[in-house]
């Protein structure tokens, strides 16, 4: 199948468009939701992908009821349509590597403060780039980008091991803070050792770590209300139900009005970053490089990120925020 895919190949009159469209299909699990991917209406899409399968001559998609499954064509010719692809682009770049931005640029963002601290990053690419499209998807669930099509991710706190490539764009600082009436009536802990014995803020089941001088120390913290979104966890802790640990950039207004107290500041959590991670590919996209260097740029320069960067501050952000 693979042999008599590659001569078809070779006598097929193919549009990158064609390649491209069939590739989000493919990734996508179906034309609607590489529609949306895209942009493109569903009657757009299936032109393109019929249009491909006449130059090639083989059928590279099962429809169903469910969307489209990858024949054994389709499958072989994915990955093919994929570098095809990637190196048109990348050869695009080498030719015009200072011109204006294009395309489409597809970017997970976290919910909690992504929206109010990075969401300024993204306009400014916008505006130096207008033939640039930008998509964004708000959400504090950890995003599979490949799976979902993304072409990166903003993500802050201690990244996961994985195969995604990551750059670091600048450093998260962060706290244990309570609210004044909680500490009135429970209390505050004075050492990491005393966490467990206090109602904590979660997302989940996650570890909570401290410094020591030089030494890292692990507790787990136990309480009845979770949320998985920053947000929510510092408006809970403002309302005394207990301590929290979360970035600045969260808690900052809370603090300056004196509705969050910092507690247990001789053992800061260690320091946090945010990054930009994309899947690894030989030829990263210019516009992942371009969002990379402004995001580094702003994160140093923009006022707005001032909650977030202090140098000299005794916090920094544990487990992964989002």
């Amino acid at each position: 199948m693979h042999d008599k895919l590659c001569r078809r190949m070779g006598n097929a009159k193919l549009e990158i468009e064609d390649l491209q469209t069939f590739v989000e299909v493919a990734d996508a699990g179906g034309v609607s939701a590489a529609s949306r991917r895209l942009s493109l209406s569903k009657s757009v899409v299936s032109r393109r992908l019929l249009k491909l399968e006449a130059e090639l001559g083989v059928q590279l998609l099962a429809r169903t009821t469910r969307g489209a499954a990858l024949t054994e064509a389709g499958a072989s010719f994915r990955d093919h349509a994929a570098r095809i692809s990637a190196e048109i682009e990348a050869a695009r770049e080498t030719i015009v590597p200072n011109g204006d931005l294009r395309g489409r640029l597809r970017i997970a963002m976290p919910l909690s403060f992504g929206p109010t601290h990075f969401s300024p990053v993204l306009a400014e690419l916008a505006r130096r780039h207008p033939r640039l499209s930008i998509h964004t998807v708000y959400s504090d669930r950890f995003v599979d980008l490949v799976a979902e099509g993304f072409d990166c991710a903003i993500r802050v706190g201690t990244l996961r091991d994985s195969s995604l490539i990551a750059k670091r764009i600048g450093p998260i600082y962060g706290k244990l803070v309570a609210s004044p009436g909680y500490i009135e009536a429970h209390g505050s802990p004075a050492a990491p050792g005393d966490v467990a014995a206090h109602e904590a803020l979660m997302q989940g089941t996650e570890s909570w770590r401290f410094m020591d001088g030089d030494t890292i120390v692990t507790v787990q913290p136990q309480g009845r209300f979770k949320a998985d979104n920053g947000t929510a966890l510092a408006v809970a802790a403002a309302a005394g139900l207990g301590i929290a640990l979360l970035p600045d950039c969260l808690t900052h207004e809370y603090v300056s009005r004196g509705a969050l107290v910092p507690i247990m500041t001789r053992y800061p959590p260690p320091p946090g970053a945010a990054y930009v991670v994309r899947p690894p590919s030989q030829h990263p996209e210019r516009k992942i490089r371009v969002l990379t260097e402004l995001s580094i740029e702003m994160f140093k320069h923009d006022p707005r990120f001032a909650e977030i960067v202090r140098p000299g501050s005794n916090g920094g952000v544990l487990a992964p925020v989002v």
